[in-house]
């Protein structure tokens, strides 16, 4: 090794005393950087919409805040950033938390369910069902709507059909062969492309009409109220068409999903507990 190679000296200070506290703009976050991570949280649009929500103006929040109306339009447009007390005041008059303005919004749903993944399941309450179906959104939480896919067999000889009764409304939409649909005192027969909008809180029944299955899309929408019940008791209707008074339904506890309680927890569907088809 020659003279001008010389090793360093392991006493000597790692760190030049010139460049003490300095920072390499290499190593720094660029302004831009910082007002894109600013943006991208969108602390404008959120205000806006909660005072949107609260149907108030810029002046009526003004008030509230102590703050400008103007200065709380260009903060709504993205002009100017709050600092952390501004953007507290704000939060305060809607109840929120500092956190709301910095949280990722929901990521928007999307579910999928595969063919293969259903479970037919069968008429629930009786020994003999007329009917089975199937969850279509079996995998979404919180759904707001319920739809199935229900096949009504054809009655056998004595076999009657059971009418019930639950909360909100029911669409049906016919796929193919003939079903018989009884709703408080109404009678009426749906062919392939009919389809029907009723209040699911009249006790109604299905009945397959000839020798093949009939299917149908079903969907049925919650209703927080409370439920109409038929002032009477609509037939039950027997392989002949004929039948007697129906059993009322007004209060049972019992759910289409009572039937796969033992299920691999792997599929098994989430449904809401409401009486469904």
């Amino acid at each position: 090794m020659s003279a001008a190679q010389t090793l360093p000296d392991p006493t000597a200070p790692l760190v030049d005393p010139k460049a003490a506290g300095k920072v390499s703009p290499a190593t720094q976050i660029a302004p831009e950087t910082a007002e894109a991570f600013i943006s991208e949280k969108r602390i404008g649009e959120r205000i806006k919409r909660l005072r949107l929500k609260k149907s108030m103006g810029l002046v009526e929040l003004g008030r509230h805040t102590g703050l400008s109306a103007s200065f709380l339009s260009q903060l709504e447009t993205g002009r100017v950033v709050p600092t952390l007390r501004n953007l507290a005041r704000i939060a305060m008059v809607f109840s929120k938390d500092l956190s709301y303005f910095f949280e990722s919004d929901p990521v928007a749903l999307f579910r999928v369910h595969r063919r293969h993944e259903r479970m037919k399941l069968p008429q629930t309450g009786v020994d003999d069902p007329t009917y089975y179906f199937e969850s279509l959104a079996f995998l979404v939480p919180d759904r707001q709507i319920d739809p199935y896919h229900a096949e009504f067999i054809p009655l056998k000889t004595g076999q009657t059909v059971r009418p019930h009764q639950h909360t909100g409304f029911e669409f049906l939409y016919m796929l193919h062969g003939t079903l018989n649909l009884q709703h408080g005192d109404q009678n009426t027969q749906l062919e392939p492309g009919d389809s029907v909008y009723f209040d699911a809180g009249t006790s109604h029944s299905y009945r397959c009409v000839g020798k093949i299955p009939a299917c149908a899309l079903i969907i049925t929408m919650q209703q927080s109220t409370t439920p109409r019940v038929a002032t009477r008791k609509p037939p039950i209707a027997d392989a002949t068409g004929t039948g007697n008074e129906a059993p009322s339904t007004t209060g049972s506890n019992e759910t289409k999903m009572s039937g796969v309680k033992n299920l691999p927890a792997s599929r098994m569907p989430t449904l809401t507990p409401r009486r469904l088809v």
